[in-house]
């Protein structure tokens, strides 16, 4: 049996954010290939307690449109959850437009302040992440950033300062986000999804010889081939975790848009191997190779999910999912895939939403952002 993983640092490039939360242990021969069908899975009970409905208040925190070069397009949110040069509680957002309005071409990340009234500040702009789907901040505040254009995966520090880039097994990167267990000294590991291929790679990083290794460890996701704002696929991901002990007991959750499902990947922290979990057509079933280390579960597929892109994951463990189809609708689901509620931000059916994330400890003090590309603007859902 392989070692279970006792760390974990996930940056995800095809939607962001973070998360916690765990997805039980599948018991079948070890090191043996399997297919799983829906809620094959052990976990805790889902809380049914709904915070979408309790969200009736929505305020416009800002523009995100950048003040030097013009872009707009707000796409994925992060959180700053420590102070550096970055504040804790200030926002950061991708801008996947330029000042014409070119999917694609915007290349710029906003800093705002988690209030109304807020102005924009450029962290950032740089071709290396033109048409920018995503941004993620680490616990020292590094800064991950994707360019569906540029097909990079960059870093910069605290600052907006340029580090590296990163391109192997990398063909469309369509988000980013990151997590941490709480293990002290964990190496860093990134989550790439790509809206190409399907596929989900690994990059991890070695804390002490800085060396980078890319590993491809899902594959099977379903894409759309689309341009621009209609590009579906595997995205939209939340890592959930907690500690029993001094193991990291953590899930992953990932939407995709193309097959309208949103899927579960338990003990993250182990996927090692290439194609280590396979989606089998349709997205329902999984073909796991290590089962009792880690594997894929359907959380929902169907209505109401309609080519869902972004996703947050709530303090209770439920998550809020997006659609860019068929009017802008929030939907709120349990981690076993019990739809709770719905929400119309708009009734255009034109897709606005493509960023959410939320933040709070308890169900009263839960607050969600989303971003708003009708209006270039960030808002705020709160109680």
């Amino acid at each position: 049996m392989r070692a279970f993983n006792n760390r974990v640092l996930v940056l995800t490039v095809a939607t962001l954010l973070a998360t916690s939360a765990c997805g039980g242990n599948a018991t079948v021969p070890t090191g043996s290939s399997q297919v799983f069908a829906p809620n094959a899975r052990s976990i805790a009970p889902d809380d049914l307690s709904s915070i979408l409905k309790k969200l009736k208040t929505d305020v416009v925190i800002g523009s995100t449109v950048d003040t030097k070069n013009g872009d707009m397009g707000p796409r994925a949110i992060s959180l700053v959850r420590s102070t550096f040069v970055l504040k804790a509680g200030q926002l950061l957002v991708c801008n996947f437009e330029d000042s014409t309005g070119a999917a694609g071409k915007g290349s710029t990340i906003e800093v705002l302040n988690p209030m109304p009234h807020s102005n924009p500040v450029t962290f950032t702009q740089d071709s290396k992440i033109q048409g920018c789907d995503g941004d993620a901040i680490t616990e020292q505040n590094q800064v991950y950033a994707t360019g569906m254009l540029s097909k990079l995966l960059a870093k910069y520090d605290q600052s907006g300062t340029f580090v590296k880039s990163f391109t192997t097994d990398i063909s469309v990167p369509f988000a980013d986000g990151d997590a941490y267990c709480g293990e002290p000294y964990a190496p860093e590991d990134i989550y790439v999804s790509d809206s190409k291929t399907g596929t989900l790679i690994k990059v991890a990083f070695t804390a002490v010889t800085g060396q980078t290794t890319f590993t491809e460890v899902v594959k099977g996701f379903a894409v759309n081939k689309g341009t621009g704002w209609s590009v579906l696929g595997p995205s939209g991901i939340q890592y959930n975790s907690h500690k029993t002990g001094s193991l990291c007991n953590d899930t992953l959750y990932v939407v995709d848009g193309a097959s309208n499902t949103v899927v579960s990947i338990s003990n993250a922290s182990n996927l090692l191997d290439k194609d280590e979990i396979v989606v089998q057509p349709g997205g329902k079933t999984f073909k796991c190779a290590h089962p009792q280390s880690t594997c894929a579960t359907l959380v929902h597929s169907g209505s109401p999910l309609n080519a869902p892109v972004a996703s947050a994951l709530l303090p209770n463990g439920n998550l809020i999912v997006a659609n860019t189809k068929g009017g802008n609708k929030l939907v709120e689901m349990t981690p076993g895939g019990k739809v709770l509620a719905t929400k119309t931000i708009d009734t255009s059916q034109t897709a606005h939403v493509f960023g959410l994330l939320a933040v709070g400890t308890t169900d009263s003090d839960t607050a969600l952002f989303y971003t708003d590309t009708g209006t270039n603007t960030l808002h705020e859902l709160k109680q």
